[in-house]
């Protein structure tokens, strides 16, 4: 995981612990005191809303646990983990620029591009100037690799 993805999931942790836990115990505790809690819809959904933060608060953690934070800063070569690559579709001449990076911290609208997607392996081990073909689900696609960063 890149230092970016790790210090994102900590503060997402922090603020679980913090800020929203304390909200939904205090939650809780007011819909108690509306009385019947088999009928009591607040209180469901409070109950509802704290078990997704225990979830989440243990799976982040579970995560940071294992997590190996990689610097691309310290790298260089061929397309690896944490690589910034910039690419030209052949067909459309449309640049896209992409980061590869772990599972936990893709989001391609960023382009922060998950490690584990079909273009991510058809990167990796390749260099500026390499042409790359893609099975995607809208069909095959053809990249020229432009130019490879490690920021």
């Amino acid at each position: 995981m890149t230092r970016a993805g790790h210090t994102a999931l900590a503060e997402e942790l922090k603020t679980l612990k913090s800020v929203e836990r304390p909200a939904v115990i205090r939650a809780i505790a007011e819909a108690r005191e509306h009385g019947d809690l088999s009928e009591n819809a607040e209180y469901h959904a409070a109950r509802e809303r704290q078990s997704f933060i225990e979830g989440r608060v243990k799976e982040i953690e579970g995560i940071l646990s294992l997590a190996e934070v990689i610097d691309p800063t310290r790298l260089s070569g061929p397309i690896k983990f944490g690589a910034t690559v910039t690419l030209v579709d052949e067909d459309t001449d449309e640049e896209k620029t992409y980061q590869i990076v772990g599972e936990t911290e893709a989001d391609i609208e960023k382009g922060l591009l998950n490690i584990r997607s079909p273009l991510a392996r058809a990167l990796i081990g390749k260099d500026e100037g390499d042409s790359v073909e893609v099975k995607t689900p809208g069909g095959d696609r053809s990249y020229e690799v432009l130019r490879v960063q490690y920021i």
